[in-house]
């Protein structure tokens, strides 16, 4: 039997997410992304990509109760991915990846974080491999999406069917709607200080899970924590004092914490902000 490896190189929905990600990342740093006329060329909706792309999204955000509808939409997304012209579809994925390699550098734009990482490898496997290539594998592929579908609640859209609508639209459309996005961007984070526009890229730019980004979160609070204890020395009123020590204490949630999670994030900007305000006392 065949091992059956996933290659996020080749995961349509792995790429895409990254792209989308890549293109936060350049706004944050206020510069012109790279990866939006990647995302026009590639995924415009007549595309072989666009097509893969939309059956990932189908498997990503359909919902049902009943496993045997989540098995039957499983079965219908698998005839539909058979298909598409694999042909177009293969050299289309092998030019996107060899303009990635030329305006990125591959080992940093591949460790971003990718929600669904989970899910979106066992679409990959399900629609690279058949079933005879490791009969035991291809089956727990196919439960993993079933639990992801039939999955309590969908709390909001991800990224990928936010950006699919997006590059739907008319040309002028996706230029206007481009530049609003950054504009409202720039204007709801123009007061974000230093500290948080780099915890926020650092974050954005780290791979979910990442040693690398623990690290960092961890000397962050640090930082955090040893700049409220200096603060609260400059603070007369007594109450103010326990209280500022105690929401100090919390941060050491976050470092005792496995992994790093939104809410940790969020957080961190708040203190960030709590920091602020007692500068100005």
């Amino acid at each position: 039997m065949k091992n059956l490896k996933h290659s996020k190189f080749k995961n349509t929905g792995v790429l895409f997410e990254l792209l989308v990600r890549q293109v936060a990342s350049d706004t944050l740093n206020n510069s012109d992304s790279k990866s939006i006329p990647l995302i026009k060329k590639y995924f415009a909706k007549s595309t072989e990509l666009a097509k893969e792309l939309n059956l990932y999204q189908t498997l990503v955000k359909e919902k049902f109760s009943k496993e045997d509808k989540a098995d039957s939409l499983i079965e219908a997304v698998l005839v539909a991915k058979s298909q598409l012209n694999q042909t177009i579809l293969s050299r289309q994925k092998y030019n996107l990846i060899k303009e990635i390699k030329n305006n990125y550098v591959l080992e940093d734009f591949f460790k971003s974080k990718v929600n669904n990482y989970k899910t979106l490898a066992a679409i990959f496997k399900l629609f690279e491999y058949t079933i005879a290539d490791n009969p035991v594998e291809s089956v727990n592929n196919k439960y993993t999406l079933i639990e992801h579908i039939t999955r309590n609640e969908v709390k909001k859209p991800n990224e990928l069917n936010e950006m699919s609508a997006f590059i739907k639209q008319d040309k002028e459309v996706r230029l206007l709607s481009y530049k609003i996005l950054v504009d409202k961007f720039n204007e709801k984070y123009s007061d974000l200080n230093e500290g948080q526009k780099n915890l926020l890229r650092q974050y954005i730019n780290s791979v979910s899970e990442s040693t690398e980004l623990k690290e960092f979160i961890n000397k962050e609070v640090s930082k955090l924590q040893k700049e409220l204890k200096t603060l609260s020395t400059t603070i007369d009123d007594k109450v103010v004092k326990i209280k500022l020590s105690e929401v100090t204490n919390l941060l050491n949630e976050i470092t005792s914490a496995k992994a790093v999670k939104d809410n940790h994030v969020l957080n961190m900007l708040r203190y960030h902000e709590l920091i602020k305000e007692l500068k100005k006392v």
